[in-house]
């Protein structure tokens, strides 16, 4: 009885060590997806501001001889 007893807290134990590395990871990937959303904003910011701001009808792309 004694060693199922033991043999269940050192399964016990790693079960936690197992859980908590699990965790640290999710928070540093939740960390990394949160950095990569953030980037994304900004380059779409980015690029509508460096889109031209007039527009152009499809009558501007008519050659002058017609």
């Amino acid at each position: 009885m004694d060693a199922r007893m033991t043999e269940l807290e050192v399964k016990l134990a790693f079960a936690e060590d197992l859980l908590e590395t699990l965790n640290r990871t999710v928070y540093r990937q939740q960390e990394q997806i949160d950095r990569m959303q953030q980037e994304l904003r900004t380059l779409r910011q980015q690029m509508q501001q460096s889109l031209p701001t007039e527009q152009h009808s499809l009558r501007d792309e008519i050659p002058p001889h017609y």
